[in-house]
């Protein structure tokens, strides 16, 4: 008995800390270095010949749903980078294979890498992503579409999260060389 006690200390505090953070409607906030990061990826985004939205569409290909996608730098140069779930939203994260397509969309053709994940971390946040789609009604694409119709701009991020204990989409779009961060319903 002693062992299970011992046990429930370490993880009720942390059951504690998400009831908390979605009580909250907790959501990553940038901190000043990624919000000059961001900065440098809107102002890079000038060189890329591939919207979000076609990265997106040519990474769900066949069962393989997107989780989320952005671009970001990668050793001062633009790669565009899309999480997907291979066997789709439906199949569990454990049975599914989670993965990034990244590579260069300055070229003609995006070619992405695939990675496997594999690591705690890239496991964990990819596992979130799925849960927090297959919980909703909508597609990135979708999201995107919507978003273009009331926000001129770039986008250049989607991903899901949490406000007020519904899955959302975070959609960050450059114009002007300014960063709007737009939250919809997923």
């Amino acid at each position: 008995m002693k062992c299970k006690e011992h046990r429930y200390l370490h993880v009720s505090p942390l059951i504690a800390a998400f009831v908390i953070a979605g009580w909250l409607g907790w959501q990553p906030a940038f901190a000043a270095g990624e919000s000059k990061e961001l900065q440098a990826v809107a102002q890079a985004l000038a060189k890329s010949k591939l919207s979000l939205f076609a990265g997106i569409r040519q990474a769900s290909q066949g069962s393989a749903k997107a989780i989320s996608a952005k671009f970001e730098l990668e050793d001062g140069k633009l790669s565009l980078s899309v999480y997907t779930a291979e066997k789709g939203l439906a199949v569990p994260a454990e049975k599914n294979v989670l993965q990034e397509l990244s590579g260069s969309p300055e070229q003609d053709k995006w070619t992405p890498k695939v990675e496997v994940f594999k690591d705690v971390p890239h496991v964990a946040r990819s596992a979130e992503q799925l849960t927090l789609m297959s919980l909703g009604r909508k597609s990135l694409t979708a999201i995107i579409a919507e978003v273009r119709k009331t926000h001129p701009g770039t986008v250049f991020s989607i991903t899901p999260g949490i406000r007020n204990h519904k899955p959302v989409a975070v959609v960050l779009i450059a114009q002007k060389g300014k960063v709007t961060t737009v939250t919809q319903p997923l």
